[in-house]
């Protein structure tokens, strides 16, 4: 089962989220302290939805997310807002990785980080009109979303 982290004690109050963890062993390794946490268990294809940008969990309400359609018809029309969305990207796995050197997912988002780092913008069709984690996943590549991130 996939886990998806709210602030506490906010049902019915959008973007309260904040991350999003695909199994058990990810939800143990956020760096979070659990109880200061809302945290629903939720499936697999909405935990996929999420990380691919199609969908954004922007409430709750007891135990139930409620979803909304989040990818607009073109994600990123140049490489001007893709290059702006990975350097986002790469300055919080940078952030983790300069302070978490010992973290059982420290090798996972170094190489993440190596991938955005090598990512050639200039191969890239535009407007590319989908997110650039379902772009990898597409290719084949490792995929993660800055929710994940511990």
């Amino acid at each position: 089962m996939a886990y998806f982290v709210f602030g506490k004690n906010l049902d019915n109050i959008n973007n309260t989220i904040y991350r999003i963890a695909e199994n058990e062993n990810d939800l143990n390794n956020l760096n979070v302290t659990q109880s200061d946490y809302k945290i629903i268990e939720d499936s697999q294809s909405n935990f996929n939805l999420v990380k691919f940008m199609n969908k954004f969990p922007e409430k709750y309400v007891s135990n139930t997310i409620t979803y909304i359609d989040q990818i607009p018809t073109i994600a990123f029309p140049s490489k001007k807002e893709l290059q702006e969305y990975v350097n986002n990207f790469k300055q919080n796995i940078k952030q983790f990785t300069d302070n978490n050197l010992n973290h059982p997912l420290f090798d996972r988002w170094n190489n993440y980080y190596n991938q955005l780092n090598t990512l050639n913008l200039d191969t890239v069709s535009y407007p590319l009109n989908k997110s650039l984690e379902q772009y990898f996943n597409d290719l084949g590549q490792t995929s993660l979303n800055p929710l994940q991130i511990p």
